[in-house]
């Protein structure tokens, strides 16, 4: 028999929490001012593992949630109690967040759902990732959850167990009616993240139809996260489309969003819209990158847009970014392609006068203008080229086969037949070069030249092509028929 004095009250200190459900029964006759307690009886229920066939030991080894204690609470105002559990989670201290958590449960209090969330926060910074789970399932079966808490744990799974793992058990959550009535875009931008972490586009795409279906509309993080996806996943339409929902429900997209944009649009050769988000950039104040701007000067210059093209040059100027060689490039290209070969000749020694090293790439397109510039005195003509590929090897930027078939082309224009000997001799053997100087020879009337290159190439082991082989047995019929009118 157990006497306890009236005046005290019996305090629950200690419990293990192995027992988080404790259902006291008292039968008791009053004498005098004592309580003569005749039988006390207990049960205990487990609301974690009860219902659950989760693992009893945590993600380290150590059964915290069991190992924890339950303490008599004198404090009772929830929302106070629920604050202490924020602060604690917040500063680490997961064993005593969790056992003043336990013991609210314990005493038939309850934390509010951001408490819990910064405890499954807690346990997961410090790899109780079983405990997490065993708390998640208890706050999905008592309907104290949020979309945030749902991210929680399938970033947790992500990282912890794979992306396709974390996709699996978002899908099971989503087949539950009543549990996808507490998603929310939280919920799905997590996942949209975790298919974007594989590149997952297909997925991505159905998971985007999905939100259209339930009626959700994209907040600005949605769209970023899809408009990246789509575009490092080369879907530059879906990029579009995405876009193009964005602004249509008010959503203003970042500057990142912008400049993923302007490459899909060039990508996909809608230079319209990549104009008009440029511009929209300039008007917000924000500055485009030079990737955006190479991107658009390059799209604008393939599609006979030279004025546009240098226009967004002075702009790229003005905003201090300096060319690179794909801007010059891109710039050279657009004249080259517009037939305006001295405009990129012009533009070729302004590039000279800025830059001490050259790409081979310029080198070649200056070649192929000069090229086309008939109306030239062709002898400066091969002196200005002849001066560039002297200035080619001085500045070791090697000359590749197409810059010499630019340079024989050249020389055999201004009838400089021993400059093109001249470059054979100092080059090792190579079929396209001798082929380019035996039919410009033959095209030329210097069949004596032709033949002696010719029998060089065969000498050197190089086989013609069918034009050369053509060339010189129409030659040498020709010779034949001569010989004969002779004698």
């Amino acid at each position: 028999m157990i006497l306890v004095p009236v005046y005290e009250y019996v305090r629950f200190s200690l419990f293990p929490m192995n027992m988080p459900r404790m259902n006291l029964q008292f039968k008791s006759t009053k004498m005098g001012n004592r309580v003569k307690v005749l039988n006390m009886t207990a049960s205990f229920e487990s609301e974690l593992d009860s219902s659950q066939n989760l693992p009893s030991t945590s993600s380290n080894g150590k059964d915290l949630v069991y190992d924890s204690m339950v303490h008599f609470l004198e404090e009772r105002n929830e929302e106070e109690l629920s604050r202490r559990i924020l602060m604690l989670s917040r500063s680490n201290k997961v064993r005593s967040a969790l056992e003043l958590c336990k013991s609210m449960e314990f005493s038939g209090l309850k934390p509010d759902v951001h408490a819990y969330n910064s405890l499954l926060s807690c346990m997961l910074r410090n790899g109780l990732l079983d405990d997490a789970l065993r708390t998640f399932e208890f706050m999905k079966n008592n309907k104290v959850i949020t979309g945030h808490t749902y991210s929680i744990i399938l970033k947790a799974i992500a990282d912890t167990q794979g992306n396709d793992a974390a996709l699996d058990m978002f899908a099971e959550l989503e087949r539950d009616s009543k549990l996808k009535k507490d998603f929310d875009m939280v919920v799905y931008n997590t996942v949209i993240s975790i298919c974007g972490r594989s590149n997952n586009w297909v997925e991505t795409e159905g998971l985007w139809r999905r939100i259209q279906e339930n009626g959700y509309i994209g907040t600005q993080v949605t769209y970023s996260l899809l408009i990246s996806i789509f575009v490092r996943c080369n879907q530059c339409e879906l990029a579009i489309d995405a876009y193009t929902e964005m602004i249509r429900n008010g959503v203003e997209p970042r500057d990142d969003t912008m400049h993923a944009m302007i490459n899909a649009c060039v990508k996909e050769e809608k230079r319209d819209l990549a104009l008009s988000i440029f511009q929209k950039m300039l008007n917000d104040g924000l500055k485009p990158n030079l990737v955006a701007c190479n991107a658009l000067i390059n799209s604008l210059g393939k599609g006979g847009g030279i004025k546009l093209a240098f226009k967004i040059y002075d702009i790229m100027i003005s905003l201090g970014h300096k060319p690179d060689d794909f801007t010059w490039n891109s710039l050279l290209g657009a004249l080259y392609r517009a037939n305006r070969h001295a405009d990129a000749l012009h533009l070729f020694e302004r590039i000279r006068q800025q830059n001490e090293l050259i790409s081979l790439h310029l080198y070649n397109t200056a070649l192929m203008s000069c090229q086309k510039l008939g109306s030239w005195d062709k002898a400066i003509q091969l002196l200005w080229q002849m001066e560039v590929y002297d200035h080619m090897i001085h500045q070791k930027c090697v000359p590749d086969t197409f810059t010499h078939l630019s340079l024989i082309r050249s020389c055999i224009w201004g009838s400089l037949w021993a400059e093109v000997e001249e470059i054979l001799d100092g080059l090792p053997p190579n079929v396209s070069l001798y082929n380019a100087a035996i039919q410009g020879m033959s095209l030329r009337g210097k069949v004596e030249s032709a033949k002696k290159l010719y029998f060089k190439m065969q000498k050197n082991g190089l086989k013609p092509d069918g034009k050369t082989r053509a060339l010189m047995l129409q030659n040498l019929r020709k010779h034949r028929f001569k010989v004969k009118k002779l004698t």
